[in-house]
């Protein structure tokens, strides 16, 4: 049997209360969580002689509030003058993992150095901002050819198509589906085009949303926001902005294409 001396045994003693008294919740405070409020980038991808990437905006409930890209000014540089056999040059761009609260899978660039249809209206070079809602596997399947030309031009139920929105013949695309526009828009009032705003359906569902602008809107390095025109249904899979920009960055040498005041319903 081992006897402590009287001294140590007041040691030992108060080292066992205070021992018990943490056990019991006598424990440090705990460290406060840290916010998610912040941006967030998704990684460069190549073009023209600069670079574009995704980027996200959070809250400090860790809700989306700004969804885009961010492209370099040298990006609308050394751009391809002719399009390639599919029409377009594609760039994919992935979001940033802290963007998946926004229910969108990721982002394409697409340039048209001819532009597409309609003759008259969207025929100068430009850039579609695709944000898709599905992943590259469904829009891979979507062909728009045989079977497949009826899903792709099915329009949705009337109030999940915002107001002035029409889904003309011909908009069907192979990995993409067809293209809703604002027949209210300028460039069909007889004035030019510069930008807008499309919804993009496939089998009568919303699957992504897409801001058009000319290469010449860019490169004037503009500052806009213009209002996203509203269904009176949502899908529930995604946010849907409530507005849609552009901006030019100088500190940066950038352009920035933003979906803003996202909302989910």
């Amino acid at each position: 049997m081992i006897r402590l001396s009287p001294q140590l045994s007041v040691l030992f003693a108060l080292g066992t209360a205070l021992g018990t008294a943490l056990l019991a919740g006598c424990s440090m405070p705990h460290k406060e969580a840290l916010s998610p409020a912040g941006t967030y980038e998704g990684p460069p991808v190549a073009i023209g002689q600069g670079q574009a990437w995704t980027f996200v905006t959070l809250d400090e409930q860790g809700q989306a509030k700004t969804l885009g890209i961010r492209m370099s000014e040298a990006a609308l540089s050394g751009l391809p003058a002719e399009p390639p056999a599919t029409g377009e040059w594609e760039y994919q761009l992935s979001l940033p993992a802290e963007a998946s609260v926004t229910g969108y899978n990721h982002v394409t660039v697409d340039w048209n150095p001819h532009g597409h249809i309609p003759e008259g209206v969207y025929n100068v070079p430009h850039f579609d901002f695709h944000f898709y809602a599905i992943d590259s596997a469904s829009r891979n399947a979507i062909t728009a050819v045989g079977e497949d030309l009826a899903r792709a031009h099915k329009a949705p139920e009337p109030a999940y198509m915002p107001a002035d929105y029409v889904l003309p013949p011909g908009t069907e695309v192979p990995r993409m589906g067809a293209h809703a526009i604002d027949s209210a828009s300028p460039e069909f009032h007889d004035q030019p085009f510069t930008q807008t705003f499309i919804y993009g359906f496939y089998d009568g569902r919303i699957i992504f949303v897409e801001p058009m602008m000319t290469l010449a809107f860019l490169a004037s390095r503009p500052d806009v926001s213009a209002p996203v025109k509203q269904p009176e249904a949502y899908y529930p899979g995604f946010a849907y902005p409530n507005w849609y920009g552009a901006r030019y960055d100088a500190a940066n040498a950038q352009y920035e294409i933003t979906l803003e005041e996202l909302a989910r319903h």
